[in-house]
């Protein structure tokens, strides 16, 4: 393949991201390519150890790697024929998927824009300040009031960043705790072993739900708070249906001189939307993923209060001192060469985030998640909180006779992806009760309430099935799996079950290239 037939393809690709999404962004793409080529491809012919080596560089993957290609077909057919409910995960856009495989992830830029360790990133500093001006336009904020820094590889870096740049090492930090809801970089412990790294490098103290209701006990993490002395309160979830509070949590949070920051990496994109209380009102630091509810690429942001603070008794102006601490944290503290072809894509996710089309994504979103609790709750499942405001839903598997895992095994086998999940009560992490289920990824695909409905049935269906399973085999998982192994009728079942789910998943259309 010849540079120029490389140079064609590449014009036709941004030509075909204009179109669809962000004609700056593009012109920005197209300079590097322009930059990169003119002045060695276009002047001279390739030698024949060149000649050799295009095969490798500008082959196709189908026919450079084909066993690769293989699995990656058959991870789309996978994703095209089952129910993706895991509340974490979602489907991404073309434009998204053409930024994260475009000439970006070619370039080095340590740094900052304008202050970078490399040479060659004219383009890359704009792309950069364009993702940082359209994350703060896409929740809203003034630029005198916020930064932002768009180089977190992902949420759990993002979180580290900010407990290494404001905490400092052994620094106090509050979370909700792993089982109730929580996150592991919340400062997830147990009585024996510290298993995240905030745990490790920090000293943590979690604050918990109602075991009865499910709900976070604002009270008792009030009364934890005064006796912990926190410098750092974490507003933020990982499984937990509910809004949070965060004006109760600013006060909790002043009355100890304590840092707040809100984690709204499973919300973000309900938030962006406005169809859910905003962090940004009362939290100082707000960081997020931006491929869950946000639907973008997978990368973090941390968002930090700037500027005027408060002022003194005595007249002095008090101003935030969060920017240098985060972004110097980020790097050289814990992060490289910032990774901008997801950058980029941050940049055009954001652009979509402030369309109507999105908002009317986000309330169909939670449309679809409270229709699925409804229906559940009346085949007879226990929902954790009782309902739920976001896209997640938290179901109790105890009445039904069955563990999380149990539960989670059942609906894969019949092409229903989700996860095994904690629910208020548990006694262990490893052995949960419950499941998390979400509707992001199923909306994006165009489910509506009525196509919920059927959703419902199948859960049920093959949950059902587990039960009747449970019957056969015992309380033992393993004896479990064994059954579903060596069962003839059992399999048949879970067969002719599968083959309905994915007959009917098959008429809903997925975002990105058509086989891989």
């Amino acid at each position: 393949m010849n540079s120029k037939y490389l140079s064609s393809r590449f014009y036709s690709l941004t030509r075909n991201l204009s179109a669809k999404s962000d004609l700056t962004l593009c012109n920005s793409l197209r300079a590097v390519q322009n930059k990169t080529y003119r002045n060695r491809f276009h002047t001279r012919k390739l030698s024949t150890t060149s000649k050799m080596n295009s095969k490798l560089l500008n082959g196709n993957i189908w026919d450079t790697d084909p066993e690769l290609f293989d699995i990656i077909k058959k991870e789309k057919a996978r994703q095209a024929s089952g129910l993706e409910m895991i509340a974490s995960e979602n489907f991404t856009s073309i434009p998204v998927l053409q930024c994260l495989s475009s000439c970006l992830h070619n370039k080095y830029s340590e740094g900052m824009p304008n202050q970078r360790y490399y040479g060659g990133n004219e383009f890359i500093d704009e792309i950069e300040i364009m993702a940082q001006k359209r994350s703060l336009e896409a929740y809203r904020l003034k630029e005198d009031e916020w930064g932002v820094n768009v180089q977190p590889y992902s949420g759990s870096p993002a979180n580290f960043a900010v407990y290494t740049g404001v905490v400092e090492p052994h620094g106090r930090i509050m979370g909700l705790d792993l089982p109730d809801g929580g996150h592991l970089t919340h400062g997830f412990f147990t009585a024996t072993k510290k298993i995240s790294a905030t745990s490790i490098f920090f000293e943590s103290m979690p604050y918990k739900v109602d075991p009865k209701t499910g709900l976070i006990d604002y009270d008792k993490l009030a009364e934890t708070a005064r006796l912990f002395k926190p410098k750092l309160i974490i507003a933020g979830i990982s499984c937990y249906s509910r809004c949070l509070d965060y004006k109760r949590f600013r006060e909790i949070a002043n009355e100890n001189g304590a840092i707040l920051m809100g984690d709204m990496a499973h919300i973000s994109g309900l938030v962006a939307a406005g169809v859910i209380p905003s962090p940004f009102e009362y939290c100082d630091i707000v960081t997020t993923t931006t491929h869950k509810t946000l639907r973008g690429p997978r990368a973090g942001i941390i968002f930090f209060r700037k500027g005027l603070k408060t002022v003194n008794a005595k007249g002095e102006k008090i101003m935030y001192d969060f920017e240098n601490k985060i972004n110097q944290s980020v790097f050289p503290g814990l992060q490289g060469g910032p990774h901008n072809h997801a950058i980029a894509a941050i940049a055009t996710a954001m652009k979509q985030a402030t369309l109507p089309e999105f908002v009317e994504y986000q309330k169909q979103v939670i449309k679809n998640a409270q229709r699925l609790c409804e229906g559940l709750k009346s085949f007879g499942y226990d929902i954790a909180t009782g309902g739920t405001d976001v896209h997640i839903v938290l179901v109790d598997m105890r009445n039904a006779g069955l563990s999380g895992a149990r539960a989670e095994r059942i609906l894969e086998l019949c092409s229903i992806a989700c996860n095994k999940n904690t629910v208020p009560g548990d006694k262990s992490a490893l052995n949960p009760s419950g499941i998390r289920l979400g509707t992001p990824a199923l909306t994006t695909r165009g489910l509506k309430e009525t196509d919920i409905d059927n959703v419902v049935k199948y859960i049920d269906r093959a949950l059902k099935l587990a039960q009747e399973i449970t019957k056969i085999s015992g309380p033992k998982l393993a004896d479990f799996n064994k059954i579903i192994e060596t069962d003839d009728a059992i399999q048949k079942k879970i067969n002719a079950l599968k083959d309905e789910i994915e007959n009917f998943s098959r008429t809903f259309p997925l975002p990105g290239y058509d086989n891989y």
